[in-house]
């Protein structure tokens, strides 16, 4: 029986790309200034949020904010082809794909510790920048962190106060989005992930009800 050999090359297996997406650094900025890939493929992991950690392992709250590629459903990055086998964007792949060698991540870390790009970095429109930092002062998740940790049973004031949230969050998305007529497929880059979908870190869930109203529950 011969030892299998150690990888040293890409065999396209996918693992990588099946694994997670790629978070954007400033030395990717020129692919986005040549409209190369849109905001509808990204979406920006905002301060506080708790996610995988898949360079590190575990869950982990997240210290700064970065954008990344979006990616499908039931996980890996939306620009990879699992029948196909194949990139569809590999001639502008980010850095961190072209750095990322299976066999050895020395070189991927290197990369992993540049500055990170943000959405003040893609984004030029002072009426969109201005409505990101409102919502990121009303919606952060160190105000939600304050709320759920005051509710104490049923804590009128408390839930409501999530429910606020919740509202301001949920309705800010479409109105942005006929206002300014971006399509509602760029809202996750512009304001994060939706609230009723990341507020399940903390152990909570909100139904939209027929009426319009929205129903806090705890898991």
């Amino acid at each position: 029986m011969t030892s299998e050999q150690p990888r040293d090359r890409c065999i396209r297996c996918g693992a990588c790309c099946l694994k997670s997406s790629p978070g954007l650094h400033w030395g990717d900025l020129p692919v986005f200034d040549d409209g190369g890939i849109g905001a509808s493929s990204l979406v920006t992991i905002r301060r506080g949020e708790v996610v995988r950690d898949t360079v590190k392992g575990g869950i982990a709250v997240v210290e700064e904010e970065m954008v990344k590629f979006r990616e499908h459903k039931d996980g890996g990055c939306v620009f990879y082809e699992k029948e196909a086998e194949k990139c569809t964007v590999y001639d502008r792949r980010p850095l961190e794909c072209k750095a990322l060698q299976c066999w050895d991540t020395a070189q991927f870390m290197e990369v992993y510790q540049e500055p990170k790009a943000i959405r003040k970095d893609l984004v030029s429109e002072g009426v969109l920048l201005g409505l990101i930092k409102k919502h990121d002062e009303r919606c952060s998740y160190a105000a939600l962190h304050e709320h759920v940790r005051a509710i104490q049973g049923t804590d009128e004031v408390a839930i409501e106060s999530i429910i606020d949230l919740m509202r301001f969050d949920y309705e800010l998305r479409p109105f942005v989005a006929d206002k300014l007529r971006i399509p509602m497929e760029d809202m996750e880059f512009y304001f994060g992930r939706p609230l009723f979908e990341t507020v399940l870190m903390f152990g909570l869930k909100v139904d939209r009800l027929s009426d319009g109203t929205f129903c806090l529950t705890k898991l």
